[in-house]
């Protein structure tokens, strides 16, 4: 992938300063103006953040279709990497400016006032008796985007998770002369999807995607069928390092015992399963296991491993950059994700591009990737069968683990290529796109 040049890449629209007086620009001193053409926003709730790459490489990739991208996140990521510094001070964080957003709202509910007052008794008809609160604060943010957008002549914004960022994004639109667009990737949205108002979502989106045939699915069934042609397939991909990985990630894998699970440490990913499959098998062989990830399940996780009594089996090493779990992914026998809900992991990607083999789950549009050819596919909910999937692969021998690497990495490379997939949101995008 190539370096975009620093001057070629927008600078973070100046919405979040003070306005000194009403009907000031919110520009930032000495911004560039973006270049003139196709432009679009792009809308997450953290960004840039550790377990959505894919939405940076999205994003790369689009501008390499000749596309002005504008990232905006709801919130600051707390857990930036080195390597995504660059990409944070190109991103404009809404909640960062409550004076500015005070200003927004006051500015919308003056010069658009039907328009406004709709807008809100959408969020607050949406929120749920619950999240009243929360869905002014939608309110607020989509006011304060709507206008910049507006300021900046960008017509479209794309929303990543059809959760809360959808929803921000589809009040952007009542809001303001843009239209939107989000990426659904589950399980969330297809978890709640009367409650998270996916139906309206879809039918007021100019289009939506689905990252696998299952979630296009699920979209399908929430909507209704003259909403259908709108609703595309996209899938994610791997940052083009995985890509790019050749032998040296394969030597020795015959003979390691070393698994890796890269997951965030929450109970839809089902580490506790996968923690009593390793418990079984390190009964009557070595085995190791390397976790890679954080979340709000640690503590439950750090109590499992003790009285399971893995403590020199299992390591947990929180967070890590993409580098280095490219290489955790080289030294590991095969990639482990033990899932009960999904989406499509793009960490299954990364390692079938390094030639790794994995073990998944049959959840959600995992079976679309994984079978097989490529490494073991088991039900979810058991760790017997997960026990059993990991003396498979202890005994498969080593010329058999790098046959299944090079099916995987093929089968990656034909489906989930990052300028592929760009292409195709493209396609989408461009007649959305033009400066308004």
């Amino acid at each position: 992938m190539r370096e975009i040049p620093e001057n070629a890449v927008h600078r973070p629209l100046g919405f979040l300063r003070d306005e000194r007086r009403a009907g000031q620009r919110l520009t930032a001193s000495g911004t560039a103006p973006a270049r003139m053409g196709m432009a679009v926003a792009y809308l997450s709730n953290v960004y840039p953040k550790i377990s959505h790459s894919f939405i940076k490489t999205e994003i790369a990739a689009l501008e390499r279709q000749g596309f002005d991208v504008h990232r905006l996140t709801i919130r600051r990521a707390d857990d930036t990497i080195p390597e995504d510094r660059a990409e944070a001070q190109r991103t404009t964080v809404v909640l960062e400016n409550s004076a500015a957003l005070a200003m927004a709202v006051t500015m919308c509910l003056w010069s658009r006032p039907v328009a406004a007052l709709k807008a809100l008794a959408l969020a607050w008809r949406t929120g749920g008796s619950g999240n009243r609160i929360r869905a002014c604060a939608y309110f607020a943010e989509a006011a304060l985007i709507a206008r910049s957008l507006e300021r900046a002549g960008i017509g479209h914004v794309h929303a990543h998770f059809g959760t809360n960022p959808a929803m921000v994004a589809r009040l952007v639109a009542r809001l303001g002369r843009v239209t939107y667009s989000f990426t659904a990737h589950g399980p969330d949205e297809f978890d709640a999807p009367r409650t998270l108002d996916l139906p309206g979502k879809i039918a007021e989106a100019a289009f939506v995607v689905g990252v696998s045939n299952f979630g296009r699915g699920q979209l399908l069934r929430w909507s209704h069928p003259d909403h259908w042609e709108r609703i595309h397939v996209v899938h994610c991909a791997p940052d083009p390092m995985f890509l790019a990985g050749r032998a040296q990630e394969v030597a020795g894998r015959g003979e390691t015992v070393r698994f890796l699970c890269v997951a965030r440490l929450s109970a839809q990913k089902g580490l506790p399963l996968l923690l009593e499959a390793v418990a079984r098998v390190g009964q009557t062989r070595p085995i190791l296991l390397d976790v890679i990830g954080g979340g709000e399940d640690r503590a439950i996780i750090e109590g499992q491993i003790e009285r399971l009594g893995i403590g020199d089996v299992v390591t947990l090493h929180g967070w890590a950059s993409p580098r280095t779990i490219r290489t955790a992914l080289g030294a590991s026998r095969a990639l482990v994700l033990p899932s009960l809900a999904e989406g499509l992991p793009v960490v299954l990607m990364e390692a079938m591009a390094l030639r790794v083999p994995v073990i998944a789950t049959a959840v959600a549009g995992i079976p679309e990737l994984v079978d097989g050819q490529v490494g073991w596919l088991v039900p979810s909910g058991s760790a017997e069968d997960l026990a059993d999937a990991l003396c498979d692969a202890l005994d498969t021998r080593a010329a058999d683990l790098a046959a299944m690497g090079e099916r995987g990495w093929k089968r990656v490379t034909e489906r989930h290529d990052p300028l592929r997939s760009a292409a195709q949101l493209a396609a989408l995008m461009r007649p959305l796109a033009k400066r308004r």
